[in-house]
Order: C-alpha cells, then sequence, then structure tokens
C-alpha cells in the first residue's frame, strides 16, 4: 500500500520533492504528448486523489473523487468486502495546475469502494462539475474507457506530495497479491515510477490521451512474497514472481460501465463487472 510510511517523508527528503508540472491541459498537437500538471488532483488526509468525470458525465452531475479502497477513512475494507452508498464527509484539497490548494471539497457518501479484484473508493462530494468549474476554475479528469497499452508513456501525479512520477506501463500483471487481497489486471510501472507513502490513489495518466486509465496503489518494498507492502504476481499458471522496487496501479476503465445517469454507480449496468456487496 502507498497510504503514508514512516519513511515516506525522509524518502522525499532524500530524493527531492521537484516535479515537472501535469493533466490534461490544452489539446495534443499532432504526435505530441499532452502536458499533464497537476489540475483536478487531490489531497486526502493520508493519501492521494483525483477529481474525475465519466465520458458521458454532465457539467450538473454530482462530481466524484477517485482514490484507493484502501485510503477509506473507515479503514481497509477485507478481502470480499464491498462499501456502498455510505455518508461521509471527507474533505479533499483541490489542487490547481501548479499544485496550489484552491478549495475544499466536501463528500456526501462514498458511492463505492473495495478491495477486492481492484483497490478503488469513490466519493460522491456536495458541488457539481459545472460548480466546481465556475467557483475554482479546475475541470475533472476524464477516465478512459478503453484498456491500457503496455509500452504507453504514464505520469502518476500525486496530490499529497504535490510531485509527479513519470515512466511507461511495463506490463500487467494476472494476479497481484498483498496479504489477504488479490487484485486482477493489475499495470506494472517501469522502475522510473519510484513511488512512494502518500502516493496511494493519484491518478495515472495517459500522456498520449490525457485521460486517466489507472490508480496507484501499491508497491514491493522490501522484496518479500506476498506480504503487505510486498505485493507478488502470480500467472495464470499459478507461478510467483517478486519484483523488489516495483509499483503498481488498478485500472479504471472497468469503472465507466458501473456508472449510470447523474454519476449514480449502479452494478446491474451491462458491462459492470465491478465486485457487489
Amino acid at each position: 500500500m502507498k497510504k503514508p510510511l514512516v519513511g515516506a517523508l525522509l524518502a522525499l527528503l532524500l530524493t527531492g520533492a521537484a516535479a515537472a508540472p501535469a493533466m490534461a491541459s490544452a489539446p495534443p498537437q499532432a504526435s505530441a504528448a499532452v502536458a499533464v500538471d497537476f489540475a483536478g488532483t487531490v489531497a486526502l488526509s493520508n493519501c492521494s486523489g483525483s477529481l474525475v468525470r465519466m465520458p458521458n458525465s454532465q457539467p450538473g452531475d454530482p462530481a466524484l473523487v477517485l482514490s484507493n479502497g484502501h485510503c477509506l477513512e473507515t479503514g481497509m475494507p477485507a478481502a470480499g468486502q464491498v462499501v456502498k452508498d455510505v455518508n461521509s464527509t471527507r474533505s479533499f484539497s483541490l489542487l490547481n495546475s501548479a499544485g496550489t490548494k484552491v478549495a475544499t471539497l466536501r463528500a456526501s457518501k462514498i458511492s463505492y469502494a473495495t478491495m477486492t479484484d481492484t483497490d478503488i473508493s469513490i466519493y460522491q462530494v456536495t458541488k457539481t462539475y459545472a460548480q466546481i468549474q465556475s467557483l475554482y476554475g479546475i475541470g475533472a479528469l476524464t477516465l478512459n474507457d478503453a484498456h491500457p497499452t503496455q509500452g504507453s508513456s504514464i505520469k502518476v501525479v500525486s496530490g499529497y506530495w504535490k510531485r509527479i512520477y513519470s515512466c511507461n506501463a511495463d506490463g500487467f500483471v494476472y494476479r497481484l497479491k498483498e496479504g489477504e487481497w488479490t487484485w486482477k489486471d493489475s499495470v506494472r510501472y517501469t522502475s522510473s515510477c519510484n513511488t512512494i507513502g502518500g502516493t496511494s490513489g493519484s491518478p495515472v495518466i495517459d500522456t498520449t490521451t490525457g485521460k486517466v486509465v489507472a490508480v496507484n496503489n501499491t508497491g514491493n518494498e522490501n522484496g518479500e512474497s506476498c506480504t503487505v507492502n510486498n505485493p507478488c504476481e502470480v500467472d495464470e499458471n499459478g507461478v510467483v514472481t517478486v519484483r523488489q522496487g516495483i509499483n503498481y496501479a488498478q485500472e479504471t476503465y472497468i469503472i465507466v460501465p458501473c456508472v449510470g445517469p447523474g454519476n449514480v454507480i449502479d452494478l446491474n449496468r451491462p458491462g459492470c463487472t465491478l465486485p457487489k456487496p
């Protein structure tokens, strides 16, 4: 898990907090990468996150904030547990392109959260996208509705640390096991995305499209196998691989089919594969 750990601040001081700007701003010119900055990212009390919209979300819809299931204020959901439509008043610091806080957003509920098959939390906030845009000049990041591409250039944008990591999608993991939890079809980063505690929940942005393709969630810290903070890869034949120092994210395209009109999470929608309560 990439929640703040004892050594996280020290690691940041040792490696430096400098970051290139990041999020989708202007449309890409020809084959040029989309500029990515902090606009639309948020900082939680213990994690990172982002203000997100579905491809068909409307300006008047209540806005959504995406982070990890293990970042919930109520604690980490057990394996097999799904949290849905639970009241919440959690606050989120909304950042602009420079990483400066411009507003505090307030949750009205946890629309959905789980650590089974994936590691996500989706909060509904008390303002609409149109209100946030009008008041603060910040638009939401759009979730891509397609599977990420191996080798694609990505950026992990941490609102908690106000730091951006650049790397590529190295590949996809059939099963990623950490402690009691198992995640399906996880994204494995190349080594330059050396994320630390506090980066949990950061949006993973494809620099070609500027869209969110995954949410950052864990990495193997000590070389242990399948323990907390030391996830292991398991292939279709049950072969276990440990990659110390390598970090991972959970794909977000699977969320899109589960969100209906008004940004309502409907697990019975066609194509929705998220775990049910």
